[in-house]
Parts: C-alpha cells; sequence; structure tokens
C-alpha cells in the first residue's frame, strides 16, 4: 500500500484535516447515558452518536471520503492526498466511481461523486429495500439491483471494471490483490475515534463496542485503542448478526472463514459474510471478544436507545445488544475485564426510522 508520507499522526491529522474541509462537517454527539449505566451495572455509558454523519445517516462517508481522495490523487499522478474538497476537485477528471453496498457505504461513494461532479454505479444485494436503493439514487448514482448475496455483489462490482479505464473502483473490504482502497477507507475511519478521544476529555475508557460487518470499522477501532503512544487500552468488543458472523467464526478457526448470509437481518449493514483480508491479522492479534445477536436482542436495544433520544438504527442497536450479551456471560465478563466501575462507549454507526422494524 502506498503509505501518506509522514509518521502515523501526520497521516491521522492529514485525514482529520480533509474531513473537515467537507460541507457541514462537525463533530458527531457524544451522548452520557446515565439511565443506560444504571441498567446494565456500569459506572458509565457514552454513545458516539453516527446517525447523522456530514448529513448522510451513517459512519461510512469517513472512510469513503478518504478512499476517493487517495485513489483520485494517485490516478492524477500525485503522491499524497488534497488537503481540501476544493483542491481534489481539480485532480478529479473524468471518473465513475464503482462499490458494492448493503446501503451506507454505497450511498457515501455516490455523495462523493455528486460532490465531486462524477458518476457513480452502485451494486446491490437480492433484498436490497427499496427506502435504501431511492436514497442511494437521490444522490445522482445509478443503482445496479442484482440476486446476489453481499460477497458476491462485491465481486460483480469489482469485475465490472475490467476493460473499462474510466471506472474507479472504492470498496471496503479487501482481497488480495486489492489493499490499497480498503486501507485508506480504514484510515478514514480513524477520525471518529479521534473525536471520541476529543469528547471523553479524560474521562476513563474500559469497554468499546464496535458494530461488525466485514470489519473495517473494527480494524480502525483496534488500530487506534492499541497504538502504544494511547494512555489507555480499553477492551473492545465486536458484535454480529448471528446470521453473518464472519468475525467470531474466523476467531473460532483461527483463520478467515466465510459464512452464509443468504438468510435477512434487519442489521443490514452488517450482513457481510467474510472478514476483510487486510483486517483479519489486526482482529486477530488484537480483539479482546466477540459476541453475536439476534435481529429480536437488536431490535430491543434500538428501540432503548431511541426512548433515551439516541435515534440508533438496527446496527447501532447491535452494539447495546452485543455488550447485555456480554455482560450475561461470565466467560466473556472476564475476557473483557467488565467490573461495576467500568465506562463503557457504544458506537452507534446508523441512524433512522425505527417504527418499521417493530
Amino acid at each position: 500500500m502506498t503509505p501518506v508520507p509522514g509518521n502515523v499522526p501526520f497521516r491521522r491529522a492529514r485525514a482529520q484535516a480533509f474531513h473537515a474541509s467537507l460541507p457541514g462537517y462537525q463533530q458527531t454527539p457524544f451522548v452520557e447515558l446515565p439511565e443506560l449505566a444504571a441498567e446494565l451495572g456500569l459506572a458509565t455509558v457514552f454513545v458516539k452518536d453516527e446517525s447523522s454523519r456530514l448529513g448522510l445517516p451513517a459512519f461510512k462517508i469517513l472512510g469513503a471520503s478518504w478512499a476517493v481522495n487517495w485513489a483520485l490523487s494517485e490516478r492524477s499522478g500525485f503522491d499524497a492526498p488534497a488537503t481540501t474538497l476544493t483542491e481534489l476537485r481539480e485532480r478529479s477528471g473524468r471518473v465513475t466511481l464503482v462499490t458494492a453496498t448493503d446501503g451506507n457505504h454505497g450511498r457515501a461513494v455516490a455523495r462523493m461523486a455528486a460532490l465531486l461532479g462524477l458518476a457513480a454505479r452502485i451494486y446491490v444485494p437480492a433484498g436490497t429495500t427499496k427506502e435504501t436503493v431511492d436514497a442511494i439514487t437521490s444522490e445522482g448514482a445509478e443503482v445496479v439491483q442484482t440476486d446476489l448475496i453481499y460477497d458476491e455483489v462485491v465481486w460483480a462490482a469489482a469485475t465490472s471494471t475490467a476493460g473499462h479505464p474510466d471506472d474507479l473502483l472504492i470498496q471496503d473490504t479487501a482481497w488480495r490483490g486489492y489493499e490499497q482502497v480498503p486501507g485508506w477507507t480504514v484510515e478514514g475511519y480513524g477520525t471518529l475515534f479521534h473525536e471520541i478521544d476529543l469528547q471523553l476529555d479524560g474521562h476513563a475508557t474500559h469497554l468499546v463496542a464496535v458494530p461488525t460487518g466485514v470489519g473495517s470499522l473494527l480494524q480502525a477501532a483496534l488500530q487506534h485503542y492499541r497504538d502504544p503512544a494511547l494512555d489507555q487500552r480499553p477492551a473492545v468488543l465486536a458484535v454480529e448478526p448471528v446470521t453473518a458472523a464472519c468475525v467470531t467464526a474466523s476467531l473460532a478457526a483461527g483463520k478467515p472463514i466465510s459464512v452464509d448470509t443468504s438468510e435477512p437481518t434487519i442489521m443490514a449493514g452488517l450482513n457481510c459474510g467474510t472478514v476483510s483480508m487486510i483486517a483479519w491479522p489486526t482482529i486477530r492479534d488484537g480483539l479482546d471478544a466477540s459476541v453475536t445477536v439476534t435481529d429480536d436482542q437488536a431490535r430491543v436495544a434500538m428501540h432503548r436507545l431511541n426512548e433515551l433520544e439516541v435515534p440508533a438504527g438496527p446496527c447501532g442497536g447491535a452494539s447495546l445488544a452485543g455488550v447485555r450479551e456480554a455482560l450475561s456471560d461470565p466467560d466473556h465478563r472476564a475476557l473483557l475485564s467488565i467490573t461495576a466501575d467500568c465506562a463503557l462507549v457504544l458506537i452507534s454507526t446508523d441512524g433512522g426510522n425505527a417504527d418499521h422494524l417493530v
């Protein structure tokens, strides 16, 4: 992978500065919920609320924007990404951005295409809701609907670019020979955890719960919290749907394992069957524990967060559901060193109207 020039703090600062140049950038809310802390028997609970990130209902634009920046800059012959959106517009050329998605990543790529005056072609799996398709097309992108599961859609999007030099694949999962763009995507997600550090304002963190699909956000969390320069080393918990538990299966096998994801789940953004190749070593070596949750558990947790005025969607609800599952299991409590003195951070990755998920 071509690195951003300079050391790790420099690269992170450069991504953060680029994000700050995007229209409407501000830190997303970081909410303390004492009622939830009391329910869980913990000292403190914070929620990082990603229900509205740069005008989109999920965190994905952080990774998509940084990956698009790097990919377009490199394509135009630059050895470093643009520092601002205005500078990136001058580097864009005539390009169609292409990706596969179960929803939010594709919309984020489509939004970047719109901001840059580019075309976008977004592939979606079977069962994608009309609401999701309409949200992507509202950004001006072409949506290609398929009868495939997510992993197969990723391959369909990738192969569609062959022989089309004006197509540029912006995928958020890696496989052998395709590592650069997913790596830049993960680096972009680092801004979320930098914001948390600022918003904690010196408070201790003992446990961070991360909803997990292909593992890119989880990789970003682990890279952040396993940084030797960081004062704290909180435990990190991955949360997956029981129907798409590729991280849990891979950890049990000691190697990457693909799982069948044909059974639908309300946690559509987590419905991924294969761990990203570049995420796997970081997950294998740095993750403290993983749990799986059912749709019913995610739904109940989502509604509880909504009652507490956190507009979480089902993937955000999974974060709380996973912590509840871990707290009920003595083995997980031990792995995560959970005590009544713990401070918990829930990553609520998405927002949305929960009414249709009752």
